[in-house]
């Protein structure tokens, strides 16, 4: 084959204009770093723009997980359910807390969980936690899940790191993710590749107080300046650690950025839609062999990715993603079921075989290029890349 000389082409890529730069360096050029106002200006943007009454920013969708499993009283012998579709964080935050994670199949037409099996693993392993993953940027079936936790008593953490700008309707309502009406907490990530950015970063949304007080201390140590909640003030130097917290603070640079790109957030959304309609007019030819999963009635999807189902089993789609490689179009596979990974299957008894709507899901995906600077010609590139895969390895 001759020597691909065409730019790499990656899956997602962050976009940041001289606007974002002038607003990271202004915040660099004055006098707080972290911990200052603009910290607080973004949970204020975050907040109200999801339609939750309180953020809390963080230095990751990670610890942001950690911190709402920790505010939601997770502790060892509780049960914490997911999707084994996933980022492994969703799951490895009920695991730091000592709780137990279980996992519920997904629903084969969205790759969301399944709220069928949701409900049978309930019934098998009452929750002290759900959490639900707006998987590819659609969101899960929020108000089901949260009807289910409801019988249970259990605590919903909406999993939205892919879905900051996307909505559901629920009885004719439209809803955005992150909102917490049908969630005790939502959970943002701002890696570079998702929809906004801060570099690394992330945000738990809320719209309960107490779970708010919480999700604040833990993120700094456990600390509290609070001057009503001291039980002693020795002057205005004083603090005091009422709990067992966390250092998961974001910066204010990263805030400035995060902020700078909020502004252009329904740009990015809209965009991204853009493209999702190119790629099913460039692939309608290929519908044979190719599926894109796509957003299902009630959801508006924001479309973090895009994922081309390859059917013909995992050996061809595997020829197709080294093609596509070598042909530069740097394309990825979301996820790795979390019950494949060795961790999972030393110490929580999960094995292949379990899940058998995520495997058959595994076997087959590949995230196609996805990103708001993406030209139209390179959904055409990628199309081309994608028919001459195909027709290399017919099957």
């Amino acid at each position: 084959m001759a020597e691909n000389t065409s730019e790499p082409l990656p899956y997602g890529r962050q976009w940041i204009s001289e606007e974002d730069i002038d607003a990271v360096t202004k915040v660099l050029r004055g006098d707080w770093l972290t911990q200052g106002p603009t910290v607080e200006k973004f949970e204020q943007c975050l907040a109200e723009y999801c339609g939750a009454k309180y953020a809390v920013a963080v230095n990751s969708a990670t610890s942001g997980l950690h911190i709402a499993a920790l505010a939601a009283g997770v502790t060892k012998g509780d049960v914490g359910i997911t999707s084994p579709i996933t980022f492994v964080a969703s799951s490895n935050s009920v695991v730091y807390c000592g709780g137990t994670p279980k996992f519920a199949d997904i629903d084969p037409t969205t790759a969301n969980i399944s709220i069928k099996k949701l409900e049978e693993v309930c019934e098998k392993n009452p929750p002290k936690v759900i959490i639900p993953v707006d998987f590819t940027g659609q969101p899960a079936d929020l108000p089901e899940v949260y009807r289910i936790a409801q019988k249970y008593g259990a605590t919903v953490i909406e999993d939205a790191a892919h879905s900051i700008g996307a909505s559901y309707f629920d009885d004719g309502v439209e809803y955005k993710a992150g909102s917490c009406v049908h969630a005790d907490m939502a959970v943002l990530s701002f890696h570079p590749v998702k929809i906004v950015t801060t570099g690394e970063g992330g945000a738990v949304l809320t719209n309960d107080e107490n779970l708010y007080q919480k999700l604040s201390d833990l993120r700094t140590h456990g600390i509290t300046k609070n001057a009503e909640r001291l039980t002693r003030n020795d002057g205005g130097w004083y603090y005091e650690q009422q709990s067992l917290g966390l250092n998961y603070r974001i910066t204010d640079f990263q805030s400035a950025l995060g902020l700078s790109q909020m502004r252009r957030l329904d740009e990015f959304v809209a965009r991204r839609r853009e493209l999702v309609e190119l790629y099913k007019k460039q692939f309608a030819d290929m519908s044979k062999d190719v599926k894109l999963l796509t957003e299902s009635e009630g959801k508006k999807s924001s479309y973090h990715l895009l994922i081309a189902m390859i059917c013909g089993g995992m050996d061809r789609r595997r020829k197709i993603f080294d093609y596509l490689q070598e042909n530069n179009i740097r394309v990825q596979v979301h996820y790795i079921p979390v019950h494949f990974q060795p961790f999972y299957q030393e110490h929580f008894g999960v094995k292949e075989g379990d899940f058998p709507n995520a495997e058959s899901f595994y076997s087959s995906c590949i995230s196609l290029p996805m990103f708001p600077a993406m030209e139209d010609a390179d959904v055409e590139r990628v199309a081309k890349t994608m028919r001459a895969a195909l027709e290399k390895y017919e099957i």
